[in-house]
């Protein structure tokens, strides 16, 4: 696998399309069964999702985008943990980080905005076989530092079942699937950085082990994605937490 960051100009609310950003800093000779690995961030921006910081309230803003949250006032942070587009996160992906005094939010629609985005750069490049990842940041549960994971995914399969097959030894695997798409966006994270880096776009490329789709993917394979919280493995820490329903619907 082979990851290539692609510093850009330092994108504001002022700027234009995501469209416009792609056609000007991506190279024309990206490979076939390539992945594009693009920061929420600068989606969310070239979305206009952004709110000044002196004209919002943070906590309002944290239950309008959230499905469900716990109040920053219970965190030693005074950061709130909240549930939105299925994905556990701290205050709803909200970001003041390269905001230029505003709040980030994410993308309104993570995985309409990956459809297009993989959509366009196949038509300009003439692409058959490319993947685009909208990529964020999170913690981990009693550890330090945060990792990638992919807010959507568009042009390959996200996850490999390993159900049902065995493994060295003949034991039969009753769960393992691995997340190819919060893998990638692990990956790409590191190489795009979390500060001052300026490299909001990767291209991953020598990808043998994703298996590579030409169309959006399907209800049924998002769906493949998602598991309720009493399936959940973490179902004990999870239901016994006492969650506020946020304004956004699950």
């Amino acid at each position: 696998m082979i990851i290539t960051p692609i510093k850009t100009h330092k994108i504001t609310p002022n700027d234009c399309a995501i469209y416009n950003l792609l056609d000007q800093y991506l190279p024309s000779d990206i490979p076939e069964r390539s992945v594009i690995a693009v920061s929420s961030k600068i989606v969310s921006i070239c979305e206009g999702r952004v709110v000044k910081i002196e004209d919002a309230d943070k906590d309002e803003l944290i239950k309008q985008e959230a499905s469900y949250y716990i109040p920053r006032s219970s965190s030693k942070y005074n950061l709130a943990f909240t549930i939105t587009n299925d994905i556990l996160s701290v205050s709803a992906g909200i970001d003041e980080s390269n905001g230029n005094g505003h709040y980030v939010l994410w993308p309104k629609n993570p995985q309409e905005s990956a459809n297009k985005i993989r959509k366009h750069i196949a038509e300009r490049l003439g692409l058959s076989e490319v993947g685009v990842i909208i990529t964020d940041s999170k913690t981990s549960p009693l550890r330090w530092g945060v990792t990638g994971i992919a807010l959507a995914h568009s042009g390959f399969m996200a996850l490999k079942n390993y159900v049902g097959d065995t493994d060295l030894f003949g034991r039969k695997f009753e769960y393992e699937k691995l997340n190819i798409a919060d893998c990638l966006a692990s990956a790409a994270v590191v190489v795009m950085g979390e500060g001052s880096e300026q490299t909001p776009l990767a291209i991953i490329e020598a990808l043998p082990f994703v298996q590579f789709q030409d169309h959006d993917p399907t209800d049924e394979e998002l769906a493949m994605l998602k598991i309720t919280m009493e399936e959940d493995i973490f179902a004990p820490f999870l239901k016994n937490v006492p969650w506020k329903k946020g304004k956004k619907s699950q």
